[in-house]
């Protein structure tokens, strides 16, 4: 079970382990980005917006009931905790926790958590972690984004990645300062895996939505991956944000096999002032 917002498979690239040369230099990475992109994107596809105001900061904390169909599966945490610095500069630390409930965790238990280290002022991702404990399965992993160098630094790989590239936490978040409007289908550059992939955010309309932490006003998205085996469309996502300044996410429904899977608001904590 999967509470996460955009994990899913990527286009595989090469990778350079540590003992290699080191990175490439930075024009490198943006003619890669521009080949591996280039077949996937029409230039005129999409809008390049950019950010405005930010609606969200430390203190910041949603909590979201996960719900298969109408059973209750889980619950789900997004929270902006502090302001940490990495590499010098100040970001905002974005922490996503997901649980099962005692029911379900009798069958199959989940505790995960991530991570996102957002540069307050670019707007970027400078640190990614996720620690998975779903079941049996155990993981823990880390990675660096050098945004100047264009690479991502991993224990054991370093892999080339486009200028201005998200994570999977930070992607959210960074549209979340965009002035959506209905009809348009913003470009982003997500690496997550040691894979880049593009993309894509459509916004198909308004609709007023009811939950358990109130009645809102939202923007209809729709986060699309473009490429090989990614996110097929058996699987879409539709995400509800606030149609304010603040662009928080209400009500995120996935499509499964059986029904769907959905995150839905039951309270919030606006940032401190």
């Amino acid at each position: 079970m999967k509470y996460r917002w955009l994990l899913f498979a990527g286009v595989v690239v090469p990778a350079l382990s540590a003992s290699q040369t080191p990175s490439p230099p930075a024009d490198t990475a943006v003619t890669f980005y521009d080949s591996l992109y280039a077949h996937e994107i029409a230039p005129d596809s999409f809008t390049a917006v950019a950010p405005g105001p930010v609606g969200f900061g430390a203190g910041e904390k949603l909590v979201f009931s996960v719900q298969y169909g109408l059973i209750t599966a889980g619950e789900a945490s997004l929270e902006i905790r502090n302001i940490a610095t990495i590499q010098g500069r100040p970001c905002y630390r974005i922490v996503s926790d997901a649980r099962t409930n005692d029911f379900f965790s009798k069958f199959f238990q989940v505790r995960d958590r991530y991570e996102s280290y957002m540069d307050t002022t670019e707007l970027y991702s400078l640190r990614y972690e996720k620690h998975i404990r779903e079941g049996k399965f155990k993981r823990d992993e880390s990675v660096e984004f050098d945004q100047v160098a264009h690479r991502a630094n991993y224990k054991d790989k370093i892999v080339p990645i486009p200028p201005r590239a998200q994570d999977v936490l930070s992607a959210l978040y960074y549209v979340r300062t965009l002035p959506l409007e209905v009809g348009q289908s913003i470009s982003l550059a997500n690496h997550t895996d040691k894979k880049n992939y593009p993309l894509l955010v459509k916004v198909h309309g308004r609709e007023r939505v009811k939950v358990d932490a109130g009645e809102f006003d939202c923007l209809v998205v729709e986060p699309i991956l473009r490429g090989p085996g990614i996110f097929t469309q058996k699987g879409r996502l539709t995400v509800w944000l606030t149609d304010d300044e603040r662009r928080m996410p209400v009500l995120m429904k996935s499509k499964v096999v059986i029904g769907h899977v959905a995150a839905v608001l039951k309270s919030y904590q606006l940032p401190d002032k």
